[in-house]
Parts: C-alpha cells; sequence; structure tokens
C-alpha cells in the first residue's frame, strides 16, 4: 500500500520538482556510528575480514568511494564498476549502511594528460600538476563534461541499491586559488552583473581613482594576481564561494535526477568556515556534513568540537547534521604529531559531537594505509590492520548507542545566545590586518563563551539578520558590514537585547570600503559613543575597576572612546591612553551594548560575557561550573531534556547535580537533584529528565 501511494504521489508532480517534492529522506532511528572505507587501498583482499570486524564492534555505517575516480574509470569512457558491486553488495548482506561519494575531487592521470588545461592556475602565478587532489579549475567546462559523466554512471548503476541511505557530492570543496583564464573571465562577467555593468559606479564605490587604477572599459578588467585593492580582494572572495556553491548544487541537481525520496545528498567541508558559502551550498542538501579534526591527549577540551556543532546547526536550520570525518587515532600528512586518544577520549568525543546536534559520526578512516601522503593519518585499525585499544573503545561506543541511540538522536537545542560570523570580516580584516596572527579572534570570543558552559548559535550574518529568538549576541570585529544590518543589531538591543560587540565594528561597507564618518558609523546611537583616533599598544594594565579580574590588562589595538550616553567600564593605567575608556556599556531602549575597544586579556573578556549573560538570567545553572566541567544541554525526539557532563581531565571530578531528577542513560542510575556525582577522567555522565 505505501508503493502503491508512492507511485500515484509521483505521477502527479512534475519531473523537475519530483526528488524536492516528495523527499522523505533517511530516517534516523538512532546516531550512525562508523568511518569511511576504502577495500581498494588494502595492499591484499580482505574485504571479509574487515566486514566481520565491522560487525563485531557494532559498526552501522560506511563512507566510500569518493576518491576512486580513477578507478571507476581508469581510461576515458571505459568504466570499471564489478570491484565496487562486490564491496557494496557484501556491506549490504551484513546489515550497514552506506554513503557513497561522487569522486570529483581527484580527477584520474588520462584527464589531466588529455587536457592540462584542466589543471588550475593559482593568484601566487603557480601551475598545479597532477600528483596531488582538488587541483583542478572547477569552472572549467571539460573537467565538467567528465564529471557531470561519470556522476550519472555511478548514479545510473546504484542509485536504487537498497543499502545506499545518501550521497555525497564531491569532498571537502574550496575554490583552493583558482586563477585560470576562464575562470577570471567568469569572474569579470560576475562583477559586469552584479554592477549592472555601470562604470562609473564601480571605481566610484571600490575607489580605483588610487593610483589611477579606475577603469574605462570592461576589457580593462584586470586580473586578480598583483591586485592591492581591499574591495576588488572582497569582491573576488564572494566569488570564490559563489563557485564553490553553485559547482556543489550542480552536483546535487544531477544526483537529484537519481536518488530515491528516501535517500539524502550532502557534502563534507572543513573548518575554517570562510571557504565556502554553506547556506548556499547547503541549500538543498537535508544533511549537511563537516570534518573535524582536534587536538587529543592533554589538549582535548571538545571546544573545537562545539563550535563546529553551533556553527552547523544554523545552516541545517537548527536541525541535525553529520560528522564524515573525525580523529580516530593520530593524524597529519607526516609522523612528527601524532597524538592518539587516552583512554576514553574517543568515546568522550563522540557524545560531545551527539552534544551539538550530530546524527552520525564517522571516522577517517576504518584501516590506517600503507602507502601515500596520508599513511600516517590513521584509523580505527593501525597499520597491522587487527583489533586494537582505539577499536575497542569505538566498540564500546557502538555497544551503547545500540542501547541508547534512540534517546539521543534527532535532538534539538534552543539556545538564547548568537555569536555572529561574518566572512566578509573575516577576509576585510586580513587584508588589512592589525596585528600579527589571528585577526577575527572568534576563537577567543567563543572560548569565553564554552569555558564558562554559555551554550551558542554561530549566525553567519552576511546572509542572516534575524536575531529575534536570541536574548544575547556576541559580536567579533564586524569590520565589513551594510548599515541593514547594524541597524538591526541596533534594534536589536533597543528590543530588550543584550550585546557584547568588538572593536573594529561598523568601520566599513559592504564594499571594504571605510565609511566617511564617525566611527562606529549607524552603530553610534546604540554604542553610545564615537571615536575618531586608535593606536596600537602593548600589553597594558587596567586601572581599578567594578570589573574585578586578576587578569586585568588589555593588548594590541585600542580606540579612543569619546562617550556621549555610554558608561566607561574600564580605562588603560597609562599616562595617555588613559585618557579615553577602552571598554564602555550603553543602555539603549530596554536593552545594553558593551563595546569592547580593545583586545582583552581571556579572563576580562569571559567578565565581560558573564555580565551580560547575568542581566538576561542566561544558564544561570551551568556557570555555577567551567572548564574542566563543560555542560550542554538538548531536546531528545521524546520531547525529554538531556543534559551530557564532560570532564575534560585527567582526575575524576566531583559535583552536584545541577538539574531536576534524571535517569543516567549511560547505566540507568538514578540522577537526584543535588546529590553527588563522580565524572571519571575524560568522561561524561548523560542525565535524561523524568
Amino acid at each position: 500500500m505505501r508503493c502503491l501511494r508512492l507511485i500515484l504521489s509521483l505521477l502527479l508532480i512534475p519531473l523537475g520538482s519530483m526528488s524536492q517534492s516528495v523527499s522523505t529522506y533517511f530516517q534516523f532511528e538512532k546516531p550512525l556510528y562508523g568511518a569511511a572505507y576504502y577495500s581498494e587501498y588494502t595492499p591484499t583482499d580482505r574485504l571479509d575480514e574487515d566486514i566481520r570486524l565491522m560487525k563485531q564492534a557494532n559498526l552501522s555505517v560506511v563512507r566510500i568511494g569518493e576518491s576512486t575516480w580513477s578507478v571507476f574509470e581508469p581510461q576515458n569512457g571505459v568504466f570499471q564498476f564489478e570491484w565496487m558491486d562486490r564491496i557494496i553488495d557484501k556491506l549490504s548482506k551484513a546489515g550497514i549502511k552506506i554513503i557513497l561519494g561522487t569522486p570529483t575531487y581527484s580527477i584520474p592521470a588520462w584527464m589531466a594528460h588529455q587536457h592540462p588545461e584542466v589543471l588550475s592556475q593559482t593568484v601566487d602565478g603557480k601551475q598545479s600538476y597532477y600528483g596531488i587532489r582538488q587541483n583542478m579549475d572547477l569552472t572549467n567546462p571539460i573537467y565538467r563534461h567528465y564529471c557531470e559523466r561519470i556522476i550519472r554512471k555511478l548514479m545510473e548503476r546504484y542509485a536504487k541499491h537498497p543499502a545506499i541511505i545518501g550521497f555525497q557530492v564531491d569532498n571537502e570543496v574550496e575554490a583552493r586559488g583558482i586563477d585560470n583564464p576562464g575562470y577570471f573571465e567568469s569572474f569579470r562577467n560576475y562583477i559586469k552583473d552584479s554592477f549592472h555593468a555601470n562604470l562609473d559606479s564601480l571605481n566610484a564605490r571600490w575607489g580605483l581613482n588610487y593610483w589611477g587604477m579606475n577603469i574605462n572599459t570592461w576589457e580593462e578588467f584586470y586580473d586578480r594576481k598583483g591586485v592591492t585593492n581591499p574591495s576588488y580582494k572582497l569582491w573576488w572572495e564572494r566569488w570564490n564561494r559563489k563557485v564553490t556553491a553553485d559547482f556543489l548544487n550542480w552536483q546535487v541537481d544531477i544526483v537529484n535526477e537519481y536518488k530515491r525520496p528516501d535517500q539524502f545528498v550532502t557534502h563534507c567541508f572543513m573548518p575554517y568556515f570562510c571557504n565556502i558559502d554553506q547556506i548556499e551550498a547547503f541549500r538543498q542538501m537535508d544533511y549537511p556534513a563537516i570534518n573535524v579534526y582536534y587536538t587529543m591527549q592533554d589538549g582535548q577540551d571538545g571546544q573545537w568540537i562545539g563550535y563546529a556543532c553551533d556553527y552547523m546547526r544554523e545552516l541545517c536550520k537548527h536541525k541535525n547534521f553529520l560528522i564524515t570525518e573525525t580523529n580516530a587515532q593520530g593524524t597529519g600528512w607526516s609522523s612528527r604529531d601524532q597524538w592518539p586518544p587516552y583512554d576514553g577520549q574517543l568515546r568522550q568525543n563522540m557524545y560531545a559531537f551527539l552534544s551539538g546536534g550530530a546524527n552520525m559520526v564517522e571516522y577517517w578512516h576504518w584501516s590506517t594505509l600503507h602507502y601515500g601522503q596520508e599513511t600516517y593519518w590513521r584509523g580505527l585499525l593501525g597499520h597491522d590492520m587487527t583489533p586494537n585499544r582505539v577499536y575497542a573503545e569505538f566498540s564500546r561506543g557502538a555497544k551503547e548507542l545500540e542501547k541508547i541511540g534512540k534517546r539521543l538522536v534527532n535532538s534539538r537545542k534552543h539556545n538564547r545566545v548568537a555569536m555572529l560570523f561574518s566572512h566578509d570580516s573575516k577576509f576585510g580584516l586580513d587584508f588589512m590586518p592589525y596585528t600579527h596572527g589571528d585577526q577575527y579572534k572568534d576563537y577567543m570570543i567563543y572560548e569565553a563563551l564554552y569555558r564558562q558552559n554559555i551554550e551558542c548559535d554561530i549566525v553567519p550574518c552576511d546572509k542572516i539578520t534575524d536575531f529575534d529568538k536570541y536574548d544575547m549576541l556576541v559580536i567579533p570585529p564586524l569590520y565589513v558590514a551594510s548599515d541593514e544590518l547594524l541597524y538591526k543589531i541596533a534594534d536589536f538591543v533597543e528590543k530588550g537585547g543584550d550585546v557584547v560587540m568588538f572593536y573594529k565594528s561598523g568601520y566599513c561597507d559592504p564594499d571594504n570600503v571605510v565609511r566617511p564618518m564617525l566611527a562606529p558609523g549607524p552603530l553610534a546611537k546604540a554604542c553610545g559613543f564615537t571615536y575618531q583616533e586608535f593606536s596600537s599598544i602593548n600589553q597594558l594594565p587596567l586601572k581599578s575597576n567594578e570589573l574585578g579580574v586578576e587578569e586585568n590588562q588589555i593588548s594590541t589595538w585600542m580606540e579612543f572612546l569619546c562617550p556621549t550616553t555610554a558608561v566607561p567600564l574600564a580605562y588603560a593605567d597609562h599616562p595617555f591612553f588613559g585618557k579615553w575608556p577602552c571598554i564602555t556599556e550603553n543602555a539603549y531602549g530596554k536593552g545594553h551594548l558593551i563595546y569592547v575597544g580593545t583586545v582583552p586579556s581571556q579572563k576580562l573578556l569571559e567578565k565581560l560575557i558573564a555580565r551580560a549573560a547575568d542581566r538576561q538570567q542566561i544558564a544561570s545553572v551551568e556557570r555555577k561550573f567551567s572548564f574542566p566541567l563543560i555542560l550542554r544541554s538538548v531536546e531528545n525526539g521524546y520531547g525529554k531534556k538531556v543534559h551530557y557532563l564532560f570532564n575534560y581531565s585527567m582526575k575524576p571530578v566531583t559535583l552536584d547535580y545541577p538539574y531536576s531528577d534524571s535517569r543516567s542513560l549511560l547505566d540507568e542510575q538514578q540522577l537526584k537533584k543535588g546529590a553527588s556525582v563522580v565524572i571519571e577522567p575524560w568522561g561524561v555522565i548523560i542525565g535524561e529528565e523524568y
């Protein structure tokens, strides 16, 4: 009956909208737990043994095929799929679910030999050569022709296979410095369209009269190589992000012609987040994915996992996402930095991903390679390919998910705090750096939230400007922003929100051009000050102030703030710089805006964020604890609150359970509010409220 209803529904829907309209996509009954698997990489045929070990470990999913175009098509137009048929059929027989990748990120040798023009030329004047992946021009029509052919061949053969739950298009795609002639021509057309072919507007907005670089005909529009103009550079980066998004959506459109309604399409990308327009790239994807690698052993703190998950949820419209790669053992393109996990850390991080909203965790990869660039990027199995300590810990976690996974899957979070993320500001600051190293400071700011257990969503504000569901915004240097965005932030404060905002915000318009007005421009009323001057500074102490922090110091940068309605919170203890406040707070409408016109110490930053959180009564319970105790909460698919309590340390930690009476999902014990509980080293307690 179900099949009959589906057939009838398909007949009533136009072909072009079929996959979107009837899609039910893969339903997660419990989190999937597995690894990338490349049987074609092993020095001997051990497919049966690998599957036996996978079943023994309760592995539930593998990701395959994204790296092997040259095996699928060893010669131009000669296709060999029987080897993959065998792998898929045997995995299917074992009950292991499969995500199949399109192999477009690593071109076969015959293509580079026959069509060297598909290889990329870069903005630094280099020519890419064969011998590494991701060395092609994504816009090259010959490359696109062969991409489409292999994608269609794969989909024709495998789309209907019952074991395949989804398809991954490409892998970790970025523009990667492409500057081929055709790529540049497309960029010029993009600018021409964006400026309605009006060169007067382009010259004026980008300030091209400077150094006499104005353009009088479109044929004179010059290539990215050698460009110094910040506006050109910013629009070039927007173009790079558009190219990658368009490339992925082009692949998704092809896959959607073949996939079943119960299959999903995904793509995995790597943080840092600036190199791709994730919102547009993931527009058609039910389950976007990310590859997250982090420090283990003494450096394990869960922070990078939290950051990645908090960013992903906004891209999924606060639904769930996939982790397609993460550490199994040591990582790296050499054996210099091998830091395999301590006992408990692999399992702890699996639960950290689930606490952030992931519905799948996969390791890269199943077994360690014996050759190639990633010989020492170690998998669940080592070079000997036999069960080991890490395999045993994976098995433990997999067995726990078999038992309690249905209580952890499809979770939702309802955070009251958002940290804004601006692609344009990140690049704008990189083009005009004010210090060495990181310019944007978003990870430093995130750390101040994370370590005092203030959960947040990370919102890419270049495209999303709806903050109504939040009570508090934390804003890294918003160097490049539209008037509309700045007024939205001011309106948020006026309506009762709290904002903690950082230096250089509001300084440049969307073309990366400095606003010809007193800083901070459209934010002046909400901030309650103006300023004209700024200075690089060495580390300076602060005069005694009500913030009362031991690390009472600032460094690097300072704006000379001149309050109109704002109240000074801190002054530098210095005969010159002490004339102006470096941190202020302004009551504006029903809300407050704290402005940090300098780089504060980490403890001072935490205090400022806590000050705003106190006013909104945010994370009042959680902020009684701090790192190495990290608390994360979700609402599960049953509408129950689930609390994760992590101990990121080598020592057991005792605390009073801070939430309402709960059931410990891992051991079925009662967790009474206020009762003493112990979290083992690198351990986790998961409590589901009754």
